[in-house]
């Protein structure tokens, strides 16, 4: 796992993570792709897209096509399953909705340490292994879904 925390601000990791969905979907990024899935302006991806290209982690020239470096790509995939080990935990532990849990692990992935991501994983992990301890877990939880 990368230490992106040291390297990068929660906003360029949201910006890498966006490329590295759009780049498994249409095998480039454009800047336009970029500002569309993150809501902000072509102005704003423009600055992200030099500093990751400056950090090494895309390849990036005006007006071309984005895509990541090695080294991106393997950053892009640690901010990705942090983001997939809190959601899962989130939906398959505390049963919180499939919508909530994508948000509240968004704003969460930024800031998890390794040695928790890792702890979250076995969890989860443990808990699809025994459904007895969820099955009780679920019968003291009163009966809801954490909806937004």
């Amino acid at each position: 796992m990368v230490a992106t925390r040291d390297l990068l601000s929660a906003s360029l990791e949201d910006y890498l993570k966006a490329i590295h969905q759009i780049v498994a979907e249409k095998q480039a990024a454009r800047g336009k792709d970029i500002a569309q899935r993150l809501g902000v302006s072509n102005p704003s991806v423009t600055a992200a897209l030099h500093s990751l290209a400056e950090k090494g982690l895309i390849n990036y020239t005006p007006y071309d096509i984005v895509t990541l470096t090695d080294r991106g790509k393997e950053m892009s995939e640690d901010i990705m399953g942090r983001h997939k080990a809190l959601r899962d935990f989130f939906v398959k532990v505390l049963f919180v909705s499939e919508d909530l849990a994508g948000k509240a692990a968004c704003d969460m992935e930024h800031a998890l340490p390794r040695d928790i991501l890792v702890s979250l994983t076995e969890f989860v992990e443990f808990v699809e292994r025994s459904p007895q301890c969820l099955v009780e877990f679920r019968e003291r939880q009163p009966s809801r879904k954490i909806s937004p």
